[in-house]
């Protein structure tokens, strides 16, 4: 019996250059961020380049960073900044 334990998922947040959102779901959020910021990431993140990481907010399991994240693209950006900032990231992540 494998007795490795379940991922942490995150819901997090990228504010673009632009001043856009992105929003997304990833287990390593620093690794997702380079990857956008490095322009592999999502199809938006390359043409609305990354500038920082404004919230990561943890998760229980992958169906529930899925579920936050489609509850989060339904807000408003002002809704969508308030809630991020109840979840800062713990270290600030910038492109």
């Amino acid at each position: 019996m494998d007795t490795k334990p379940a991922a942490n998922w995150w819901l997090y947040l990228i504010e673009c250059r632009d001043g856009s959102l992105y929003t997304g779901v990833a287990v390593d959020v620093a690794r997702r961020f380079r990857a956008h910021a490095s322009g592999k990431g999502a199809r938006y993140t390359r043409s609305h380049p990354p500038r920082r990481l404004i919230a990561a907010i943890p998760c229980a399991d992958r169906g529930e960073a899925l579920r936050a994240e489609i509850a989060m693209k339904r807000l408003t950006p002002a809704g969508k900044r308030a809630a991020a900032a109840a979840y800062p990231p713990a270290e600030p992540i910038e492109a």
